[in-house]
Formats: C-alpha cells, sequence, structure tokens
C-alpha cells in the first residue's frame, strides 16, 4: 500500500506518487486496462491522475480505458479531453451495461437476507464487462474519488467493477437493495450492507485479476474550493478503509440543528440529469428540518434519466416515496425490470419531510412539477440567490432571509450530529 496525504498535494507529488506505484507493481506491464470514473464525476481529480498513469506506463504498453458510466450517459469527445487531457481518444472503450458483460457467480439471497437484517432477500448476479475478463490485463487500475455515497456509503473502490461496469442484473438489484435498506443507513458507512456484498464478490470472484485501487480524497478550504488531500494505491481492502476514514474526516459535516433552507448549486458541466443532480438532496437530506426547503440551481438540467428508458420511468412516476414506489414495482413490470429507477425514486424522495424545489436551465414548469418537485424559475432565483455573491454555509441575506448555501453538494455530505454513530 502507498499512501501520499497532506494539505494540498501537488501536481508533482501525484506524479511522483504514480511513478512510485508502477515501480513497486513489480509487473511487466505490456497489457493495462485503466478504469477512471466519468464525467459526472469530473471534480473528483481522477481525469488528471488518469492522465499522469497514463503517460507514466511504458511506452510498449497496450492500454485499454473505459470510464465507468454504470448506466450513465456515454461520455462525448469533449469530454474525455477536458477530464483526461491528452490521452489519445481511441483508447476509450464505452461501456453497455445490457450488452458488454459476463456473469462470473451470483451473491446468494441467503448472504444479501442475512446482511440486509431481512430487508432485501434475493441473489445479486455478479456481471462485469467482458473486456476485463478475456483480455487477460498484466494490472487493471481503479482509480476514483472516495466520498459519501447514497448507495455504498462511501464511493469507489469495487464499486468502479461491480456498479460502474457492470451488468444490468448487478446495477438493477444492488441499487434496490441499498434502497431498500434505506439511504440514511448507508450514508456515509465505510461498511454498509451493499459494500459487505461487494466484498462478497470480490473476494469469490475476482481473484485472479490483478486490481489495483488509486484512491483520491479531496477536501475544501474555506472559500469550498477542492483540493487533493489523500492519494492511496493497493490491492486490499484496507487501502479502501484508510481512505474511507480521511474522507469521513473532511467531507462529513456535522451540524448543531436542522437547517431550514438549503441552496446548491450544480455545476452545468457535470449535472445536466436529475439522475445525478439530485446529489444535492441525498448529501443534505439529513440536515434539514421538517418542513423545510432544499433549492436546486441546476443550470444545466435538461433530462430525468441518464437514458431514454429511465427518463421515461422517472417522468411517469414520479419521485412518490417510498410506499408508492414500492407498490408500483409490485404492480408494473416496467419497474421491476428496471429496479435501479426504483431505487433512485425511493432516493430523490423527502417522503414528504421537507419541500425539494428545482431552478432547471431546460426543463419546463409542467416537467419538473411532472415528477412531483416544486419549479422555480432559474434566472430569478439566481437573482435572489446568487451563486457568486454567497458563501459557503450560512448567510445572512440583505433581506433578513437565512440560507445555508453548498456550493457542490456532491462533494461531501450534511448531517446533524449523532446521526452517524452507528
Amino acid at each position: 500500500m502507498i499512501i501520499k496525504e497532506g494539505k494540498n498535494i501537488t501536481l508533482a507529488e501525484k506524479s511522483k506518487f504514480i511513478n512510485q506505484l508502477l515501480k513497486e507493481t513489480k509487473r511487466k506491464l505490456r497489457n493495462v486496462l485503466i478504469l477512471p470514473p466519468d464525467f459526472t464525476r469530473f471534480c473528483s481529480g481522477a481525469g488528471k491522475l488518469t492522465e499522469i498513469l497514463y503517460h507514466s506506463l511504458p511506452t510498449y504498453a497496450n492500454v485499454d480505458i473505459i470510464p465507468t458510466l454504470g448506466q450513465h450517459t456515454p461520455m462525448t469527445e469533449k469530454e474525455i479531453k477536458k477530464m483526461y487531457g491528452k490521452i489519445p481518444l481511441q483508447l476509450f472503450k464505452v461501456h453497455n451495461w445490457r450488452k458488454d458483460t459476463i456473469k462470473l457467480g451470483e451473491i446468494p439471497g441467503e448472504y444479501v437476507k442475512k446482511i440486509s437484517q431481512g430487508k432485501a432477500n434475493f441473489a445479486i448476479d455478479v456481471e462485469v464487462n467482458k473486456m476485463l475478463v478475456e483480455n487477460n490485463y498484466d494490472a487493471i487500475f481503479s482509480a476514483g474519488m472516495v466520498v459519501p455515497h447514497e448507495v455504498l456509503g462511501m464511493s469507489n473502490h469495487n464499486k468502479n467493477i461491480f456498479i460502474g461496469i457492470a451488468g444490468r442484473n448487478m446495477i438493477n438489484k444492488s441499487h434496490f437493495f441499498a434502497a431498500l435498506y434505506g439511504i440514511e443507513n448507508n450514508l456515509g458507512r465505510i461498511s454498509p450492507p451493499l459494500r459487505l456484498a461487494f466484498n462478497y464478490a470480490e473476494k469469490k470472484y475476482l481473484k485472479s485479476y490483478p486490481v489495483i485501487y488509486v484512491l483520491i480524497v479531496m477536501g475544501t478550504d474555506e472559500k469550498g474550493k477542492l483540493q487533493t488531500r489523500g492519494l492511496y494505491a493497493g490491492e486490499d481492502e484496507e487501502t479502501f478503509i484508510k481512505a474511507a476514514k480521511l474522507s469521513q474526516k473532511l467531507n462529513i459535516h456535522s451540524l448543531d440543528k436542522p437547517l431550514k433552507k438549503v441552496v446548491a448549486y450544480m455545476d452545468p458541466y457535470e449535472f445536466k440529469s436529475t439522475w445525478v443532480a439530485n446529489k444535492a438532496i441525498y448529501r443534505t437530506r439529513m440536515a434539514i428540518a421538517d418542513e423545510g426547503e432544499l433549492v436546486i440551481i441546476a443550470p444545466g438540467l435538461k433530462s430525468f434519466g441518464e437514458n431514454p428508458q429511465i427518463d421515461n420511468l422517472i417522468r411517469k412516476y414520479g419521485y412518490i416515496g417510498t410506499p408508492g414506489v414500492l407498490k408500483a414495482v409490485e404492480k408494473n413490470e416496467d419497474l421491476r425490470e428496471n429496479l435501479v429507477a426504483a431505487a433512485h425514486l425511493i432516493h430523490g424522495s423527502s417522503e414528504g419531510r421537507f419541500k425539494i424545489t428545482y431552478a432547471p436551465g431546460h426543463l419546463s414548469k409542467k416537467e419538473i412539477e411532472g415528477v412531483n418537485f416544486s419549479y422555480v424559475n432559474l434566472g430569478e432565483i439566481e437573482k435572489r440567490y446568487n451563486p457568486s455573491s454567497l458563501k459557503e454555509g450560512k448567510n445572512i441575506l440583505a433581506s433578513g432571509e437565512v440560507i445555508f448555501y453548498i456550493s457542490n453538494p456532491a462533494a461531501g455530505l450534511w448531517a446533524l450530529k449523532g446521526q452517524l454513530t452507528a
């Protein structure tokens, strides 16, 4: 295991870290696979680390790169260049979660039932991209940011494989498993049940694959600007645990009192659908007061789902809360076949506890209200809450209104003291 921690790790230090990793790998790196996050994790810093890694590999190495899309929209050439810099475009392969996978085995239903305390009771197929299995790689570098996450407690590690390049059954059932267990029972935890399930799958089915994790932890300065605070590389679970502990320390913000009004800004380059922009809901929900309000300023928002099928399902059923979604799953085949959408609808609801208001750049009032969110005009809300003039955290406006502003909800988790002790 290699560790580098600091207040603001420089580009030179990142290069040194990667060179040390390659030196200690002690493998003839003729055939290499890199699994970085996709553009929805642009702020992670993993794109630059991927670029450094690629240019540090031996010149004779054959390199494949699969952005870990899961079921997200494939990246455009412009996004690839913006995120990964000067890596040849032809090296990037698009993961198709419906067609490109092979089944290695399954996580047994009895084990799922046991670790979920009976809340889920079904087997989960372990499906990964065929290239990982068939291409006989000398090393598989899985890179990405560790940060609080709604499905796995903390993101990254084997998530890159078991969601990022996984198949339909695995993506559907793992997300539904997490939703049944409860989003607030997952957020910010290092080893919630789904993580245990993925660890089971890794130990049983990935033993013979040379996976090396390259993990990043980001922190924010007093102005909310992201800085690289930790780099971790290794092949074992302890690598992830060390990164996750630093992320918990840096990225979980504990509050004394519930927040009555939260205003969140979603960067238009990264957040173009509620599928990813709803991170504003996930990461703040534990801190918002009953009868409070979350206002999400999303100038890039133009869809609900990351693909047409999921988009249609979100429009059809809307964010109707857990009881409503579970009834819909019971009665409707289209949701049973797309449990990832059902899980998303559960996660994106406040369960009627607080109001969720979207200010979208490209969706109409009718569309937003059609999925059970409230709508406000983007231009109007940006005049009232100008992101360029707000500071992170508590703001008292000229009108006397008190709001809590978050410029990048995806980079953290906000919760009340005592909520994450378990």
